[in-house]
This record gives structure tokens, C-alpha cells and sequence, in this order.
């Protein structure tokens, strides 16, 4: 299944299930997505109100997840291009929500930055809380995927050591277009990550590169935090980073951002200013 937050075009917040072009309503009972996964009750929802897909406007998969929580350096053509060692532990860092936008809406651009780099990766998406997660229960947590664009304002990324104040700028994170349930992937690891900029491939790696694999973030996130339905993890980005290339290549206004991950899905952005 496919699962989108979307405004009804009567203004009205909502989620629903995703069948190509048509989006049927799902809303009622829950108040949105994120609850709906809470009381584990998407399998069972009947489907409401049927809108046409051009006729909504989507939202981030979940628009308000309690955490987000980001895995830096998990590609070793990443770590490679940075120049920094491999740990022995996964980077964590943290977005917040309301730096989140969705499928077709603007990434931004802020004023006090020239150096606007994109990271595609696939999210994670949580279906049931935990703490102290075995990686070989991990799988079961899991409500589902979606690609990611973690924007990142790299010149405030590196003011001081923590990533943190060049990575959840309003405008800066793409999420969508859809949550894609685990039985709709026959094969997660052979899903490419892959972003381009205005049409040009600029990342591509199958998701089996990681440095480590998803349980092993389920597991190591969830033994300093609860994780609980709808909260989000961004997996890590590959090499190819706009910063890294010679000449560096950032993003900027009139620019067009896409982040596939295989069947997964499609997320595509335009760049402007803030204004």
C-alpha cells in the first residue's frame, strides 16, 4: 500500500491511500497518519471520499512525527569524499518538523547561504514503539519508506562541529510523496538512491551500501531513545554531495531537485529564494 497526508480540496487536513492518480480519503476515525499507524489501524480502514491526486495538495508523509532522526556518514563514497575516518558508531543528528515540505513544494534557499546541497535517502518511517530494539526484530517496527531530501545549508553546517544548525532550516526538507509499505519492496537493498539535479544524476548507490544497515539504526537509535509510530529516520546520503565536486555544485533558484529510491518512488522539488 501507499499512504499520503494531502489537504482535501475543501481545505480540510487528511491522509488516504494512494492507487496511481486517485487518493481515497482515510480520515475520520484518526486524525491523521501518524495516528492511524499509533492504533495500527491502517489494514482495516475502508476507503472514504475519492479525489483525484491533481486535486489535493500533499503534505510531508507525516507531517508532525515527535522525532526526526538523521544517520550522517553512511555511505563509504560519502565518508570517502568528506575526508573524515569511519566510526566506529553511526553520526546521529536531528531535523525538525517544521523544516519538513512535501512532494512539489519549494525547497529554500535562505539568504544567509550560497551553499545549499542536496542529500537524497530513503526515510524510515516507524509503525511500532520500542526501546532497546533487536536488529532482528527491527523489521517489525517498521510502518514503511519514503524518499528524503535532507537540504543542507553546508556553510552553517560547518560553523562548529554539530551538524545540527545547517540541517533544519525552514523549507529545507523533502519528504514524499508517499509512505510505501514493507510488502510493496520484494528487495529493500537492491533499491538505488538516486538524486538529480535538473535531470543531471549526480547520486546513485543501492541502498545494500550502507555502512549500516537498517536494523543496525533501528537498533542503536532506539537504545538512547523510544522510538514510536510515525517518528522518522533519514538513513544517510551517498557520495556525489554537491560540496564535494570540483567545482562544487549547490542548489539555486529556478533549479529542479529529484530523489528516486527505486519502486519506492519519486520526490521532486523546485529551488527558490526566501523571500
Amino acid at each position: 500500500m501507499r499512504y499520503v497526508s494531502f489537504t482535501r480540496p475543501d481545505g480540510k487536513a487528511s491522509f488516504g491511500r494512494l492507487d496511481g492518480q486517485t487518493v481515497y480519503d482515510l480520515g475520520g476515525a484518526h486524525a491523521s497518519l501518524k495516528a492511524a499507524i499509533a492504533a495500527d489501524a491502517l489494514a482495516s480502514l475502508a476507503d472514504g471520499e475519492a479525489f483525484a491526486l491533481d486535486a489535493v495538495k500533499l503534505l510531508p508523509v507525516i507531517p508532525d512525527p515527535d522525532k526526526i532522526l538523521c544517520v550522517g556518514l553512511n555511505y563509504a563514497t560519502h565518508v570517502a569524499e568528506t575526508g573524515r575516518e569511519q566510526k566506529e558508531h553511526p553520526a546521529i543528528f536531528t531535523r525538525y518538523a517544521d523544516s519538513l515540505i512535501a512532494e512539489g513544494d519549494a525547497m529554500v534557499r535562505p539568504p544567509e547561504s550560497v551553499r545549499f546541497d542536496y542529500e537524497g535517502e530513503v526515510a524510515i518511517v516507524i509503525g511500532k514503539k520500542g526501546r532497546r530494539i533487536a536488529p532482528e526484530n527491527a523489521w517489525d517496527h517498521i510502518a514503511g519508506y519514503a524518499p528524503f531530501n535532507d537540504g543542507s545549508i553546508r556553510d552553517w553546517q560547518r560553523h562548529n562541529i554539530q551538524f545540527t544548525p545547517g540541517k533544519t532550516w525552514p523549507g529545507t526538507g523533502g519528504f514524499g510523496p508517499a509512505l510505501v509499505t514493507p510488502d510493496e519492496i520484494a528487495d529493500l537493498g537492491a533499491q538505488r538512491v538516486q538524486t538529480r539535479l535538473n535531470g543531471e544524476l549526480v547520486q546513485d548507490q543501492p541502498i545494500s551500501d550502507m555502512i549500516w544497515d537498517i536494523p543496525t539504526i533501528i537498533a542503536y537509535c532506539s537504545t538512547f531513545t523510544d522510538l514510536n509510530p510515525g517518528d522518522v529516520i533519514a538513513t544517510g546520503t551517498p557520495g556525489g554531495v554537491g560540496d564535494k565536486r570540483k567545482p562544487a555544485l549547490y542548489m539555486k533558484a529556478g533549479d529542479v531537485v529529484e530523489i528516486s529510491v527505486g519502486v519506492i518512488g519519486t520526490l521532486t522539488n523546485p529551488v527558490i529564494d526566501e523571500v
